[in-house]
């Protein structure tokens, strides 16, 4: 039976092309994922490690307890702890470190390197007056507050040299310093594409607002001493709870694990849609199975005669199966490993970097690229192959093929209504349910559905295709018999349109559910605000409080405030206050009261309605407020208002917060024009900052783009990566097409015979193809709305301007790819079945 399947495999290796090939894209897709993470995994791993090879003890500040990142900036690693740690037993050095953001603009202004990675950091002059962490390459370390060193990678990407004057900017303000030297590095960001500023240590404490102090300190151990012995050293020397100390090797582990941990979730997404992908050749493999059982019915019966048992024809199957499903799996491992070296020079190409190293094929990526495909090829085939086993010898022997009973027809039907109605029952359940509480069910809900559906889709596919009959009829004959041979067995075009089904489902109901998030999102944002620009840092970080200064002095400008954000605690709860320009906050903003009166000033605040239902505080209640600082302010309930994801929480005038802050810092300021906005305004207003790179000034229509931009890029990603089930779907549409024309070569023998010509032949197989994949379209494009619409009605119970936004056009498009996919599916079947010898097919069986 093993030979018998093996002469099997090497007899239909044409048929079983597609499904080879179905097969190979899912553990390419797999194979590829793993190579390309594990790849940029080790290679930031070893380029961390490399940046810790100064560091064998580092000393942290400890963070008070319940208190939030704003709360424990002030840290009490001063210049005279660092002085007795470089004198504890074994230690060679102890180094002062100070960091933060600092954007660098190129000579055209734009920004160098992606905003989260630009940073700064302070050049520590040892003995000698060198920094072995930072050797440097040209230059000199930087001196004063009007020099800076550059990493050698940002100064050959931004056209700098020793000399030059490059523009910076920490917290919003532009810097001018020049360029004394240029260095090389270890450090993970500069390798992943970002940039690293060096300061000397005192410009760097004044740039960062940490003068007189570090945020670690670097102890070097002398030779013979080991790191767990200078940690003990360093350990006695620190006051009691004071800061905590990690070895070297430590942080090492820790930021590996980090990495490891960073690329799983990547890792995790990608497999996510090579799962689908596979999911999706789990029906080619078994339509495809199914009709080569169905066309060896007469083989399988004569194994059977001769003493075969019902076991060894599965078995036979199976093994088959087994075959094509290592090939394609050995297929995809190769595939992969160059789909993994393909994505890491892609990667490059996007303006990202990664850092130099090997290939990683590891063995778990081998191992799990053969069990994938093995494992999905066999399991997709074993149904055909239990039903082969089926077949009795003599029904066989005489070409009667066991047709679906009615009792079969009743029971699929049956079970295919349960799972819809469960399906949607357990889908409007859950839309009725608030947030991150129904997404679960609705999971559920629709994995239930796709089931129901697909089990359905023989009993669908009838009025469906029906439906077609006044178009097919323009073709006359050809579009006739297309549509009746698109019915001629509805299972088989069943799992043929329900491959495409799933692709499209998912397509559309990420496209509803995106645009209108973002149309939502774009109401929120224009809807709640009266000010015409919002001024920001690119990466989110703090802006200084000046930048609001010289907003407001800007021609033109009516009105600013700056949204500021401060830790307290509120009646015993961690809580962040938003700091507000009390009397120019209801100037730019229209946010609906719900009880009392908008006014910020003094010890008077605002509350969005959330926070005060859980408080169960109305207007006049007082409550207190205790600070960083560890001052209180009694705090009175002034109005309650509607608050969306743009403005929310408590608003507190910034007179009365302020004076508790530490350092004080902007996540964003609002500023309202004289005559609105204008390309004039927006012009000055970043004039004012010194076209800073860093910072961004924009208006509602900018605000609008960026949304846009975001969701764009997000769909086109995920257009991207359910592109491969699409594909996969294509192939079983060609692999049924193409068996079916193989099946009915007698009977297209017959059509020539009578006058129908090899055009009318091609017409009538592509139109097929397109019926069936039509088919498929407008169920998935059908259940991608309804996925949609659940998901909406749920994201809407947290985001009060969330409507539902059809994509009619978007939908249009969708169909006409699917009939698009029809008429490339059948290209070579059509073909194929044009060609055929009329005299030869009568004759064939």
């Amino acid at each position: 039976m093993f030979r018998t399947a093996l002469r099997n495999v090497l007899a239909h290796k044409a048929r079983l092309l597609m499904t080879v090939l179905a097969v190979m894209l899912g553990v390419a897709f797999v194979s590829g994922t793993l190579v390309f993470t594990n790849t940029v995994s080790d290679a930031l791993q070893r380029s961390s490690a490399k940046g810790f090879d100064q560091v064998d003890v580092a000393v942290t500040p400890v963070y008070p307890p319940d208190r939030g990142d704003r709360l424990s900036e002030e840290t009490r690693l001063t210049p005279r702890l660092r002085e007795r740690l470089a004198a504890v037993p074994g230690a060679r050095s102890a180094v002062g470190v100070v960091g933060g953001f600092t954007a660098v603009a190129d000579r055209h202004g734009k920004l160098v390197g992606g905003g989260f990675q630009s940073q700064g950091a302070n050049y520590w002059a040892g003995k000698g007056g060198s920094d072995p962490r930072y050797p440097m390459e040209q230059g000199r370390a930087p001196h004063g507050a009007g020099e800076v060193a550059l990493d050698a990678k940002t100064a050959e990407r931004a056209g700098y040299r020793v000399g030059d004057t490059v523009r910076i900017s920490v917290d919003g303000p532009v810097l001018t310093p020049k360029v004394s030297g240029v260095f090389t590095t270890d450090d993970g960001n500069v390798a992943a594409g970002g940039s690293l500023t060096l300061f000397d240590t005192a410009t760097a404490q004044h740039v960062f607002h940490k003068s007189g102090r570090f945020d670690e300190i670097d102890v070097a151990a002398a030779p013979g001493t080991g790191q767990e012995a200078l940690k003990s050293a360093v350990d006695k020397a620190l006051p009691k709870d004071l800061a905590e100390t990690t070895t070297g090797r430590q942080l090492s582990d820790d930021q590996a694990r980090s990495i490891a941990s960073s690329m799983s979730s990547m890792k995790t997404s990608l497999l996510v849609f090579a799962g689908i992908a596979l999911f999706v050749g789990v029906f080619i493999i078994a339509n495809t199975f199914t009709m080569l059982v169905a066309q060896r019915t007469r083989e399988l019966a004569l194994l059977r005669a001769v003493g075969a048992s019902r076991r060894q024809v599965t078995r036979s199957v199976l093994v088959e199966a087994l075959v094509v499903g290592a090939v394609a799996a050995v297929a995809g491992l190769l595939a992969g490993i160059g789909i993994g070296a393909g994505l890491r020079s892609l990667v490059g190409s996007f303006g990202a970097s990664v850092p130099d190293g090997p290939l990683v094929v590891s063995g778990g990526t081998v191992a799990a690229a053969l069990s994938v495909g093995v494992l999905v090829t066999v399991f997709a085939a074993w149904l055909p192959g239990r039903r082969a086993a089926k077949v009795p010898p003599v029904a066989a022997m005489s070409s009667v093929h066991a047709a679906p009973t009615a009792r079969s027809l009743v029971l699929r039907n049956t079970i295919g209504a349960l799972f819809t109605a469960a399906g949607v029952a357990v889908a409007l359940a859950a839309s009725a349910m608030e947030g991150s509480s129904g997404q679960a069910l609705l999971g559920l809900g629709a994995a239930l559905l796709v089931i129901g559906v697909f089990v359905l889709t023989p009993l669908l596919s009838r009025p469906l295709i029906a439906a077609s009959g006044p178009v097919v009829r323009w073709f006359g004959t050809p579009g006739r018999l297309a549509r009746q041979n698109a019915v001629r067995n509805p299972r088989r075009t069943a799992a043929t349109a329900s491959a495409l089904m799933i692709g499209l489902t998912l397509i559309t109901g990420l496209t509803v559910i995106a645009g209108s998030a973002q149309q939502s999102i774009d109401k929120m944002a224009t809807s709640a605000l009266k000010a015409d620009y919002m001024v920001s840092m690119a990466n989110l970080e703090r802006l200084s409080p000046d930048v609001e200064k010289k907003l407001a002095a800007t021609e033109g400008v009516t009105a600013t405030s700056p949204l500021r954000d401060a830790p307290a605690r509120v009646e015993g709860e961690s809580r962040y206050l938003i700091g507000v320009r009390g009397e120019t906050i209801g100037q730019l903003t229209d946010l609906p009261v719900r009880d009392g009166r908008f006014t910020v000033g003094g010890r008077n605040v605002v509350v969005d309605e959330k926070t005060a239902k859980e408080h169960g505080w109305h207007v006049g209640d007082r409550f207190t407020g205790s600070f960083e600082d560890g001052g209180k302010e009694r705090l009175t309930v002034a109005g309650v208002y509607d608050g969306n994801e743009m403005l929310n929480g408590i608003l507190v005038d910034n007179a009365t917060l302020t004076p508790h802050q530490r350092t004080p810092g902007d996540m964003q300021v609002m500023v309202k024009a004289d005559g609105g906005a204008s390309a004039a305004v927006k012009d000055r207003l970043e004039k004012a900052l010194g076209d800073n790179p860093a910072v961004l000034v924009q208006d509602k229509k900018d605000v609008s783009e960026s949304i846009a931009q975001t969701f764009t890029l997000m769909l086109n990603m995920l257009y991207g990566l359910l592109a491969m089930a699409v594909v996969v779907a294509v192939l079983g549409v060609i692999n049924t097409l193409a068996m079916s024309v193989f099946e009915r070569a007698q009977e297209i023998g017959m059509l020539r015979a009578i006058g129908l010509e090899r055009r009318g032949v091609k017409r009538m197989v592509r139109l097929e193809s397109v019926v069936i994949s039509l088919l498929g379209g407008v169920l998935g494009v059908g259940l991608g709305l309804f996925f949609g619409w659940a998901a909406g009605r749920l994201m809407g119970s947290e985001m009060p301007t969330y409507e539902l936004v059809v994509p009619w056009a978007r939908m249009a498009l969708f169909l006409l790819l699917a009939a698009l996919v029809g008429v490339l599916a059948a290209l070579w079947p059509a073909r194929r079945a044009a060609r055929l010898n009329m005299l030869a097919a009568i004759k064939s069986e």
